[in-house]
């Protein structure tokens, strides 16, 4: 219809954006295929089929790398959920709206910090000689190298993540909480019901369907450990116990210039997170009824 004709034009600039750096770029996959050469460019570089995929499986860091990615995904994804949760649960037990707006909005702040500046402080704060070390001098415990130490170093950046985007979530969750009809708790203590039975037998269950969206739509980012993050926080020291998919594309293809085999690891990578996502959605479809449209 012509009146539609305008609204359709306003989404011409949007559809632009993100046909020129959304979907510009994936032409870029023909690298993970041929040896790639920056003078000759794509055009004239050397097809190679499936030899940079079999270089990569090959290498002695990729298993490695793959399991320190899933790893530390899958510890994100669970304390991720769970301390927002938990979060959750106490603040909405508060009854001074005044409080509950502070702390509420005291969690939710540093979501809106960049891994820049929270890296720094980061760093700052685990260092050799940091405020964390001598506190624990102060009391006498040896000094703890946290950045250098590969195991204190996944515990940091799960810790760090999960602390960053607890509040986020917790809004959701709270959100849920809000949504539960109020007669079933008016219902609960007048049959002698205390907090801790209502939140078992009502909050909880009321609840799960968000708890179950949440859990599988967090599936496709399984191979997402956190790329910025990592790269700002990690040292060679550490490289075996915090190396994940991104960050050894990263050095691959920037430090080490093997264009081809950094493009087929993507590439892997995207293959393998459509797939998940794509699953992820068939099992929030399937038990929390959730569609796209």
């Amino acid at each position: 219809m012509r009146w539609e004709f305008p609204f359709h034009m306003m989404l011409l600039p949007g559809v632009l954006v993100t046909l020129v750096y959304a979907y510009g770029p994936m032409f870029g996959i023909v690298m993970a295929f041929q040896k790639f050469d920056p003078v000759l460019s794509f055009w004239k570089s050397k097809f190679v089929g499936w030899k940079n995929f079999r270089y990569i499986f090959h290498l002695p860091e990729f298993n490695q790398v793959l399991w320190n990615t899933v790893l530390i995904s899958v510890l994100k994804i669970g304390f991720g959920l769970l301390v927002p949760l938990l979060l959750a649960l106490l603040l909405n037990e508060l009854t001074k709206n005044g409080l509950k707006r502070i702390v509420q909005t005291s969690i939710f702040l540093p979501f809106f910090l960049s891994w820049t500046v929270l890296g720094g402080v980061l760093l700052e704060l685990f260092m050799l000689k940091g405020p964390i070390n001598s506190l624990l001098s102060g009391v006498g415990v040896e000094p703890i190298m946290f950045m250098g130490d590969g195991n204190w170093f996944r515990a940091i950046i799960v810790g760090s993540d999960v602390w960053k985007g607890m509040g986020y979530n917790m809004i959701i969750f709270l959100a849920a909480i809000v949504g539960i009809n109020s007669s079933l708790y008016e219902a609960a203590e007048v049959d002698g019901a205390g907090k801790w039975k209502q939140m078992i037998h009502i909050t909880l269950p009321g609840m799960a369907p968000i708890i179950i969206l949440m859990a599988t739509l967090s599936l496709g980012n399984i191979l997402n450990a956190g790329f910025d993050q990592i790269l700002i926080l990690y040292n060679p020291i550490v490289y075996e116990h915090a190396d994940v998919i991104d960050t050894f594309v990263y050095r691959l293809g920037i430090f080490s210039q093997q264009y081809a085999p950094a493009a087929a690891i993507g590439l892997f990578k995207s293959a393998i997170s459509l797939g998940l996502v794509g699953f992820s959605y068939f099992l929030a479809y399937r038990f929390s009824n959730y569609r796209i449209f």
